[in-house]
């Protein structure tokens, strides 16, 4: 006689969990179109969304009101909303590899040293370089946020805490520290790298060209790929390393892995916008809150909830203070400040 198969049931629990998590996956979709219908939309200048199609899709022509709006869309807005989304995403995705990695609550991907590596990069090359262009001394950015990134995984890869999350943490914090300080010292010393250094710490999405946004994008790019690759050993990562390692993963390959693609990630975006502090460590605590702990769900929300913050920030920035503007990086940090004081008062730092 043959077998008959019998299939097991779902627990209802499960069902109801992966429901929600592609529910919540398609509204973020939809609340990032939106956004992107209305960063295209407000600024100094409003455009109606016929206007908005117009400056999408129009050749050059005669009429001056129809080219100035073809210029406002296709030149200043479309890039905007290109490198809000792209660095939303690599800081988002960044962030929660980072508290994956390091299980540590508190986490964000400045944690690395690569927002102060960056800082330092830029004020250098502009004191001894002149640089003054943006696109110039991004690369020189983003060098120098990798260079720190690398220098923080190697420096807690040694000596008796090596591997050792809290021992990443510490290096970060203390490289971070140092490079600050450097920072500022170079700064003071040159007239125009302060001024540089003040426009470029608030972090800011706008005025950079495509120029920067699709290498940059490259870069984002191959840290996404990087990072969905290790997101099954980050679960297990966040058993314990022993009970990981005991299950087949190579503890030192795997946060290898993830520390590179988190450092193309963040020093991409922080490269292209400056330090925007608060994002990751947002993101990644709601995305957590919606999809559970799994890393294969909260990883790819971390990335939509990122782009969409951002944009958000962007569009209210542009809002809140008509004609003028508050950069993207300010109005993150206004949501992220109170955001932090709240985890903390409810206690989701106590085992940090």
């Amino acid at each position: 006689m043959g077998t008959i198969a019998v299939e097991r049931p779902v627990p209802q629990g499960t069902t109801a969990l992966r429901r929600r998590r592609v529910v919540g996956s398609l509204t973020l979709l939809a609340l990032l179109v939106g956004a992107v219908v209305v960063s295209l939309a407000v600024g100094a200048r409003a455009l109606t969304p016929g206007e908005v199609w117009h400056g999408l899709t129009a050749a050059p022509e005669p009429d001056q009101r129809l080219t100035d709006i073809r210029l406002i869309v296709q030149t200043v807005r479309v890039p905007r909303t290109v490198l809000a989304v792209v660095a939303g995403v690599a800081l988002g995705v960044g962030g929660a590899l980072i508290q994956g990695y390091t299980r540590n609550p508190i986490a964000d991907t400045g944690l690395l040293g690569v927002n102060a590596g960056a800082s330092f990069a830029v004020v250098t090359v502009i004191a001894v370089f002149g640089l003054a262009d943006p696109f110039q001394y991004v690369w020189f950015a983003f060098l120098g946020a990798a260079v720190a990134g690398v220098f923080v995984f190697g420096l807690a890869s040694i000596g008796r805490g090596a591997g050792n999350p809290l021992t990443l943490a510490l290096a970060g914090q203390g490289v971070t520290v140092f490079l600050a300080a450097m920072t500022t010292a170079v700064a003071l010393s040159d007239q125009a790298s302060l001024n540089a250094l003040r426009f470029w710490n608030a972090g800011s999405v706008a005025g950079v060209g495509f120029g920067v946004i699709w290498p940059v994008a490259g870069f984002v790019g191959a840290g996404l790929l990087l990072a969905l690759t290790t997101l099954p050993a980050v679960n297990l990562l966040n058993l314990g390393d022993d009970v990981a390692r005991g299950l087949g993963v190579n503890i030192a390959l795997t946060r290898a892995v993830g520390i590179v693609a988190i450092t193309l990630l963040a020093g991409a975006a922080t490269a292209a916008c400056g330090p925007i502090a608060f994002l990751g460590l947002m993101v990644a605590h709601v995305a957590r809150y919606l999809t559970g702990p799994d890393y294969r769900w909260l990883v790819p929300y971390a990335g939509l909830l990122g782009a969409v913050v951002l944009l958000v920030c962007d569009i209210a920035g542009r809002l809140l203070v008509r004609p003028g503007e508050l950069d993207a990086g300010v109005v993150v940090a206004l949501l992220g400040a109170p955001f932090f004081a709240v985890l903390v008062w409810r206690g989701k730092f106590k085992n940090a």
